[in-house]
């Protein structure tokens, strides 16, 4: 730790919307920060949009703030002239005027809230989850309160169509590090930036609070197998394709149930496919569940499914909590080949890995599944040792918090050796 860095730093978490029922991971990784002692405040972008939240989010110690937001030119003017009469903010706002004038008005506007309530706090570093708007604000943000920031790269962020490189690129370049959660994502990252760029990018996978998760083997067949899929009803899920291959698998004689967990905008369109394959015996929509609730369902289920697509705007998955909950439970997990999948789901050894968008091979997979017998046993237990040797929450605590205290790596200094959460 260098010398004039403080005995206990403390985090200010930049999120675009906390809560968010979708972004469990974030929760575990603050939960296992503070485990670890370090302190944490939150600053949300945008107000909760839900009305349903994990339990877990109320052993969160840290304080979540509302950062405000201007709904009138007036009030984005007024903003900016109450933060010039804070001599620390207008120095800031001066050194950091280049920037802000780039950036759009809302970023810029809350950016100078951040910085406002980062001092205030006595904050020493900002962290944001996903490469767009959240990173956008803390580095803006971080420029203005002259404090170091980092952040959190995961998929949409990184991979799809609307995702401008320039900026991105300048948010790798200014940033004190950066992690993204998979060898995958590095591999892209570096391609497509190149080494310098890349130089203070490290590989700190998400983490499980593994206790959450005991691991239940399945150790015979269910007359009827339960087959579960959890995610957002959106094309990045591929849901649609399970749905297919679950008509394929009642064509060929072979009965299952499916249940889909989550909401999205492709609700209508799946119950309309599911009518149309007269399917709405054994496949139903469940809606979204909390975490308690989808731990309890993979327990009850015989078959984990995971189709995962590359969405036509060039939106895919990288590695989906709830594979990982999943795999650590015991219950046998099919996926899709998409981004870092294949890191976690080796075919034949901690799963059955299919081919991406092929409803086919889909089948074929949860047929063999299905069938495993006494080899499924052999499988799970090597998905569960996988993910608690690589994805504990409190190694991931400990690794982002080395990162945090250390100097950056010189500019130029080409990270050959990534720093990787092992328990």
């Amino acid at each position: 730790m260098p010398s004039d860095a403080p005995a206990t730093p403390k985090i200010g978490y930049v999120l675009k919307m906390y809560p968010r029922f979708s972004e469990t991971f974030i929760v575990s990784e603050i939960l296992a920060r503070e485990a670890a002692g370090e302190q944490i405040v939150v600053y949300s972008l945008r107000p909760p949009a839900g009305t349903r939240f994990h339990a877990e989010l109320a052993r969160v110690q840290a304080p979540a703030h509302q950062v405000p937001r201007a709904s009138s030119a007036r009030g984005f003017w007024a903003s900016w002239a109450s933060a010039g009469d804070d001599p620390a903010l207008a120095t800031g706002i001066s050194r950091a005027l280049p920037l802000l004038l780039a950036a759009a008005h809302d970023d810029a506007e809350q950016a100078i809230a951040v910085a406002r309530m980062a001092l205030a706090h006595g904050v020493t570093h900002l962290h944001a989850h996903f490469a767009s708007t959240a990173t956008t604000v803390a580095r803006l943000a971080a420029a203005i309160a002259g404090l170091p920031y980092s952040f959190t790269a995961h998929a949409k962020d990184i991979f799809h169509a609307g995702v401008d490189p320039a900026d991105l690129q300048a948010k790798l370049r200014d940033a004190h590090h950066a992690v993204t959660i998979s060898d995958y994502n590095r591999r892209h990252l570096r391609s497509t930036f190149g080494p310098d760029a890349c130089a203070r990018l490290r590989l700190v996978r998400n983490g499980l609070e593994l206790d959450r998760f005991p691991y239940l083997p399945r150790t015979q067949p269910a007359p009827v197998p339960r087959l579960l899929a959890v995610g957002r009803l959106v094309e990045k899920k591929g849901f649609a394709l399970l749905v297919d291959a679950v008509a394929r698998l009642r064509d060929r004689g072979i009965v299952c149930t499916l249940d889909i967990v989550g909401d999205g905008p492709l609700r209508e369109p799946l119950a309309e496919q599911i009518a149309r394959l007269d399917l709405s015996d054994r496949v139903w929509l469940r809606g979204p569940r909390t975490q308690s609730e989808v731990g309890a369902m993979l327990r009850g289920h015989d078959l984990f499914v995971a189709p995962f697509v590359v969405g036509s705007d060039g939106n895919a998955d990288g590695l989906p909590t709830v594979l990982l909950e999943a795999m650590a439970s015991g219950i046998p997990c099919v996926a899709a080949a998409v981004t870092a999948v294949p890191e976690v789901i080796r075919d034949g050894e901690t799963g059955w890995l299919v081919p991406t968008g092929d409803v086919d091979a889909l089948t074929d997979a949860l047929i063999a599944a299905l069938n495993a017998g006494a080899e499924s046993a052999r499988i799970t237990d090597a998905a569960q040792r996988l993910v608690r040797r690589m994805h504990d929450s409190r190694a991931q605590a400990a690794t982002l918090r080395v990162l945090v205290t250390d100097p950056p790596p010189a500019c130029g200094q080409i990270d050959r050796a990534p720093m990787e959460v092992s328990a």
